[in-house]
């Protein structure tokens, strides 16, 4: 099962390149941003995260609700969690 997980943008790392290090529960990753390169998106913004996209920009809010019902979902979290630490953008 793949998930959308919220993700706080930690800082941008190429703008040209539309990539930002988010951070997933402690976990930082360079992920794209392309497909949000309208939205301005800026550190400490909340981004939903997907296969190393960041697929919308979320509110804090937003981003609480949903890390609090994946994190219910049990194993599907934990299997999210070890995808999104196992994959990067070089």
């Amino acid at each position: 099962m793949c998930l959308g997980i919220p993700g706080q943008v930690v800082e941008i790392t190429d703008a040209a390149g539309h990539l930002a290090k988010v951070d997933v529960s402690g976990v930082q990753r360079t992920i794209s941003i392309r497909l949000l390169a309208d939205q301005g998106v800026a550190p400490d913004d909340w981004v939903l995260v997907h296969v190393g996209f960041a697929m919308s920009l979320i509110d804090q809010h937003e981003a609480d609700l949903t890390m609090a019902a994946i994190k219910q979902m049990g194993q599907a979290y934990s299997d999210e969690l070890e995808a999104f630490e196992a994959t990067a953008i070089v």
